[in-house]
């Protein structure tokens, strides 16, 4: 094979042919030339098929890191509804405060949301607005407990103030049987030893017995009295007096402040007495009324208009 069957020869002609162009090349140039195709046609799909791989493995991470992000949405969302729970709970408790302890429904603030509907589907957006609504609902339960507890505390104190003032009351009625004794003369019309309203009751005592005050209260007076004899005069600040008669011997004196059942005095037959015994009545706003009702107790009547009695 000769020279020119190895070498190529391209003419390149303009349209006015005033000039003619030559290329020449060999087989070697075309050799050449398709060695370099093929080896940028080859890394071309090495690149390309890099980037292929490349593209899988991002889609694969981010696949996996859906379903991670999946999984925590789910996570995130259990424990929303397990919060919510709680705070439905929280409500209920309140709820049941309020109606203990006559607390009235105090306005849920703006914006605020009942536990009740943090429900819907998993999801970024969902969940964000299932945790703004349930933190909302938290601000306003939190809020609404604060309420409550300070409406709790002046419920118990005004209680607690009525039961002392109620135990006060009943410590300042005549409640007792001040010498333990019987009955001798009750209160009311009688013909012995003479005929007259009897404004007391005459109780069975030994001489010397010791007598105590039916109910606190401040010693008004003490000292003889007529046909009462040595007398004593408790009054007990709501009303109330109780005198005690015939007595042998005083314990006390004026303006002295003594406790229900506290020693004041012992029994005697001083005055219009015809024997050894207690005198005993018991005084309402200036009048006399039937001391029996108060030996053994506060009277059912006077119980119920005390504080923190039903109806009162």
């Amino acid at each position: 094979m000769n020279e020119l069957e190895r070498d190529f020869l391209v003419k390149i002609i303009p349209p006015r042919g005033n000039a003619v162009y030559r290329l020449k090349f060999t087989r070697g140039h075309v050799a050449a030339t398709a060695v370099g195709v093929m080896l940028a046609l080859l890394v071309a799909v090495g690149y390309h098929t890099y980037r292929l791989r490349v593209a899988e493995a991002d889609v694969r991470a981010l696949q996996e890191l859906t379903v991670r992000q999946q999984a925590e949405l789910q996570t995130f969302d259990r424990q929303t509804d397990g919060l919510a729970a709680q705070l439905r709970a929280v409500q209920k408790q309140n709820a049941e405060i309020k109606r203990m302890i006559g607390g009235g429904t105090k306005a849920a603030p703006r914006g605020s949301t009942s536990a009740g509907a943090l429900h819907g589907s998993v999801g970024f957006r969902a969940l964000h607005a299932k945790l703004h609504a349930l933190a909302a609902a938290s601000l306003a339960a939190n809020d609404d407990a604060q309420h409550l507890h300070r409406l709790a505390m002046r419920v118990l104190n005004v209680r607690r103030l009525t039961a002392i003032a109620r135990t006060r009351m009943l410590a300042a009625i005549p409640s007792l049987n001040p010498v333990g004794g019987a009955v001798a003369a009750a209160f009311g019309w009688r013909s012995s030893p003479w005929p007259e309203f009897h404004k007391g009751v005459d109780l069975m005592a030994d001489w010397g017995t010791v007598v105590h005050a039916a109910a606190a209260g401040t010693v008004a007076s003490t000292g003889w009295d007529g046909g009462f004899g040595i007398k004593v005069d408790i009054d007990h600040g709501n009303g109330y007096h109780t005198w005690y008669a015939h007595l042998s011997r005083v314990l006390v004196h004026p303006g002295e402040v003594v406790a229900r059942g506290a020693p004041i005095a012992y029994s005697g037959a001083t005055g219009e007495a015809t024997g050894p015994h207690l005198h005993y009545q018991v005084m309402y706003d200036g009048r006399a009324i039937d001391p029996a009702p108060f030996l053994n107790g506060v009277p059912a009547a006077v119980m119920a208009t005390l504080p923190g009695a039903p109806g009162v």
